[in-house]
């Protein structure tokens, strides 16, 4: 469902895990993802995201006591965000548009989880 997060326990590809954020709206998404994030990454500094694919958000956001930094990219590849520490650690995580149909969804999730990764970013 939306709002959820799938992370490997241990990873062997490039993408860690799978996000299905309730929006396209970093604001309200990010504070939730760092909370399940940071017991992973512990303090997270930066998120980066593909401008393209998320509404305007703001370079900083307060998040809790701190300001995480949200850099957006042109370049960042598609369907992806990734979650950068204070301690160099960092997570990049599949996104599931927030207007995919559940069953893509769920499919996207599912093979996000899976061990040995054997699609790609964009299948």
């Amino acid at each position: 469902g939306r709002g959820q997060l799938i992370i490997k326990n241990r990873t062997t590809s490039y993408v860690a895990g799978a996000w299905c954020p309730r929006s396209a709206d970093l604001t309200p998404e990010i504070p939730d993802l760092l909370a399940a994030l940071e017991t992973r990454i512990g303090p997270v500094d930066r998120v980066l995201y593909k401008l393209s694919e998320w509404a305007h958000a703001p370079a900083k956001l307060p998040v809790g006591t701190r300001r995480i930094r949200l850099d957006g990219y042109r370049i960042q590849p598609p369907h992806t965000v990734e979650v950068l520490g204070f301690n160099r650690n960092r997570v990049v995580l599949l996104v599931v548009p927030p207007d995919a149909s559940p069953a893509h969804a769920e499919s996207t999730m599912s093979d996000a989880a899976a061990p040995v990764r054997t699609t790609t970013i964009d299948a």
